[in-house]
């Protein structure tokens, strides 16, 4: 049995939590709410920390100091987080759910976080690329994008 299915989110080690992120980036994408409604969408502007070809963070031990508004992901706040993409390995877990087929625990590819169309690369633009105010003309739909299927 793998570590993922025997242990919650809480008795893991650093390591085995580290290890549950597929690298797909899609937290990394910038967030917009709605100040009427309260609804987050989410747009392709990514954190200018994101590496483009790797959806890697370039100073992942410094990025909360660097970008006050990156949330460190724990155990405890994983469930109370609404916008974490349905897809997320720590989301997944939270609710019960496996890891999906496309996960490299699973796969034993990181290939396939891509090819699956989950990961970010090739689909963002850093937010050095667009101005704040131009912001909501890059909201898309694709990061709700959940493919439940393994294909044949």
């Amino acid at each position: 049995m793998n570590f993922w299915e025997e242990k919650s989110l809480n008795e893991m080690t650093d390591s085995e939590w580290e290890s549950l992120c597929d690298g797909c980036a899609r937290c990394c994408l910038i967030k917009l709410e709605d100040e009427d409604t309260g609804q987050i969408v989410t747009s392709d502007v990514h954190c200018s920390l994101m590496n483009e070809d790797t959806c890697g963070c370039t100073d992942y031990a410094n990025r909360q100091t660097r970008v006050p508004d990156c949330i460190k992901l724990t155990p405890k706040n994983v469930p109370e987080i609404s916008w974490m993409p349905v897809t997320c390995a720590y989301r997944r877990l939270s609710e019960g759910k496996g890891l999906a087929w496309w996960h490299p625990l699973v796969s034993g590819d990181k290939q396939t976080v891509v090819d699956a169309g989950i990961s970010v690369k090739g689909r963002s633009i850093s937010e050095a690329k667009v101005r704040e105010e131009d912001w909501e003309d890059h909201i898309v739909g694709w990061p709700d994008f959940d493919p439940t299927e393994e294909p044949e």
